[in-house]
């Protein structure tokens, strides 16, 4: 397992670990566990990070900045 990692979204610190090893430019997918749950980031044809599966009560915002995070911490 790979080191906490945090962010800040909406004025509330959130910490998340990154389960995929080995992150590359080639990378197309990212595994993630926030709270407890996991979930799979994917690239889109933008360059953005985007979470599979993700319901209502889900935060896309949330994910939107966790995949901004990983892009500037693994210089994707």
């Amino acid at each position: 397992m790979s080191l906490p990692m945090r962010t800040n979204f909406d004025e509330k610190d959130y910490t998340y670990i990154i389960i995929t090893k080995g992150i590359t430019k080639e990378t197309s997918e990212i595994q993630i566990n926030l709270d407890g749950m996991e979930y799979q980031l994917v690239c889109n044809v933008k360059g953005d990070w985007d979470v599979v599966d993700a319901t209502i009560k889900d935060h896309p915002g949330l994910f939107k900045a966790i995949g901004r995070n990983i892009k500037l911490r693994y210089r994707l």
